[in-house]
């Protein structure tokens, strides 16, 4: 926010994203306000019973009937407030927790849509601190917020018109300080604008050194380093807590501010508001009742500090949030993609270049090639020769430009993402299992697929029978990120997942880098079965599976250096039969 710019201004744009839920929920937040209107109108209607009961008495006029009347008044009056506070409550914390909902499903369904370039330069911790704590903070503000300031602003204005009615000069020598008060609210709340954004990005950061702690639990202790961990999530605390208690040296100005406010008032009731009753200008009801319209003025002052603390609480959240929503994704859909109905498989690079955002040297350049449907393609090459950019580059995980890749003839740019993509097995070499069961795992939310499908991909990937020796079948449930598997089991399940849609176009990125030469060759060539006449696209460091492809592609530092099979490239001698002698010297060693 400028220096320059006004509070409120700042605040209401921070969260105009909101109106939709407000609008949505107006009937609601309708009459939850005027439960509480209704609230506050029947608190400062108690002080002039109360008024009326100490007046009878002073001037001995009251009976035991006239105070029982009273009495009944008073019990009556907070009857109807128990009633009517318990509704604005139930319908004004109930929107606030269905902005919350609405707001977190935004989030998640913005950050699903996302390239993965925003992934490579935002921290998981982030995302999760604006996910839970950011949006916890905004319900406060929208629920909380909209109660307390409704509260203080009417209640205060009812509150001042009361004592006007007693006696205007005496309410307006108790207001004295409060033009004061609202300059130095303003003053604070723009440190404690700053000051709560410094916090949440500080948890932000915690979040993530304890995320990866866990993470990597297994390898901290397998090197015994607990202490150096430790001490780093330690420093990360000690780090939140400064920022936390440098505003909470600001928030705790509010409250001692609010506290002279109110004990100067009362000060100043007792002193001159005392002589105005020795001397008859008011009753002793009024002034008893004066004294009670100060303490309602004092909450209204202080649940205006709780205002100010929520709402800017919220509003820097609020605008962490945004600058997720306001994110462009920077690959999308032409406005108007093509229908495609089906893809067949086939694909074509055409003077192909690519760099990775802020590097100068080019991960693929000038790359030209063709796959034609059902063929199966192995790419070889040393580690950073732009295998993996290259299969990436595909689904349009990556982008790139117009008129340099193709599948069936179209640009990938004219197919939508979401029909490209369905269209396409890909296996990473990360293994990504989620915390559900085998079954879920490998259908991913995708129904109508028979249990005899199901079978026939675990078949398929060889680990059917493993399968079987779990006491629920494929219906027992794993742990976090598959840890009960092998890595072997994970990689093969990750398979079984592409292969039950049975994808016109597979990528196997090192698919099976896990499991032993044998059993890779027996799986792969169950896979190309089951795949037969489809297009197979395949990394491997593994002579059993390169030279088993139709196509071989060898790659070197960005360049297509040579194509063809595998015999024809061991005839040429030149970087893939180089590389052939390598690897079969590593897998003759493996055995």
């Amino acid at each position: 926010m400028r220096r320059n710019e006004f509070p409120l201004k700042g605040i209401f744009k921070n969260f105009m994203p909101l109106k939709e839920y407000f609008i949505k929920g107006r009937w609601h937040l309708a009459i939850g306000l005027l439960s509480l209107l209704l609230v506050d109108l029947l608190q400062v209607l108690i002080p002039q019973v109360i008024k009326r009961a100490i007046d009878s008495l002073t001037f001995k006029t009251a009976t035991s009937g006239v105070l029982f009347k009273y009495g009944l008044i008073i019990i009556s009056i907070a009857l109807v407030i128990a009633l009517f506070r318990y509704i604005w409550r139930n319908l004004l914390f109930g929107h606030a927790r269905k902005v919350e909902e609405g707001l977190r499903n935004r989030l998640y369904d913005r950050l699903q849509s996302l390239s993965p370039s925003f992934y490579q330069r935002t921290k998981t911790g982030d995302l999760m601190a604006r996910a839970t704590s950011d949006i916890d903070a905004i319900g406060m503000a929208t629920g909380l917020g909209i109660f307390a300031v409704t509260d203080s602003v009417v209640l205060g204005v009812m509150t001042i018109v009361f004592m006007l009615s007693i006696n205007p000069v005496l309410t307006l020598i108790c207001l004295i300080p409060a033009p004061i008060l609202v300059g130095c609210t303003i003053l604070l709340s723009r440190r404690m604008s700053t000051g709560y954004e410094r916090v949440q990005r500080t948890f932000a950061d915690m979040t993530e050194k304890v995320r990866e702690a866990f993470a990597g639990v297994r390898v901290v202790k397998a090197y015994s380093r607990e202490l150096w961990e430790y001490k780093k999530i330690e420093a990360e605390g000690e780090k939140y807590i400064s920022e936390n208690m440098q505003l909470a040296r600001t928030i705790a100005v509010f409250f001692p501010l609010m506290a002279i406010f109110a004990n100067l008032g009362l000060a100043i009731v007792i002193w001159m508001g005392g002589r105005l009753t020795i001397l008859g200008h008011i009753t002793t009801g009024d002034f008893v009742a004066f004294i009670s319209y100060l303490y309602l003025l004092a909450w209204s002052l202080t649940a205006m500090g709780w205002v100010v603390n929520l709402v800017q609480r919220g509003s820097a959240s609020m605008r962490r949030i945004n600058h997720i929503l306001e994110e462009v994704p920077e690959i999308i859909d032409l406005p108007n993609p093509l229908h495609v109905t089906q893809i067949m498989g086939s694909v074509k690079f055409k003077e192909l270049s690519f760099k990775y955002p802020g590097q100068k040297r080019y991960a693929l350049k000038s790359i030209h090639l063709t796959i034609g449907r059902g063929q199966t393609v192995a790419l070889v090459g040393e580690v950073g020769s732009g295998k993996t950019t290259l299969l990436k580059i595909i689904p349009r995980l990556f982008d790139i430009p117009r008129g340099t890749v193709f599948i069936d003839g179209m640009d990938v740019h004219d197919i939508s993402l979401k029909t490209l993509r369905q269209n396409i097995g890909f296996v990473t070499q990360e293994t990504i299992i989620f915390s559900d069961t085998i079954r879920n795992n490998i259908l991913f939310g995708r129904n109508g697929i028979s249990e005899t499908a199901l079978e026939a991909v675990l078949r398929a990937t060889q680990i059917y029978d493993e399968i079987q020796t779990f006491e629920k079948g494929v219906d027992t449930f794993l742990g976090e990120r598959g840890v009960t598997l092998s890595g072997g089991q994970r990689q093969r399940l990750t398979i079984a997942r592409a292969l039950i849609s049975d994808p016109p176009i597979m990528i196997l990125d090192d698919a099976l880098s896990m499991v032993d030469t044998r059993t890779e060759a027996r799986i792969l060539d169950r896979i190309l079965e089951f795949r037969k006449h489809k297009t197979n696209l395949i990394v491997s460091h593994r002579v059993s599976t390169i030279s088993r492809a139709d196509l071989i592609v060898v790659l070197k530092s960005g360049e297509l250096l040579e194509t063809g099979k595998h015999t024809t490239l061991i005839e040429a001698g030149n970087e893939y039969a180089r590389l052939y002698e390598r690897q079969l010297i590593a897998q003759e060693l493996e055995i």
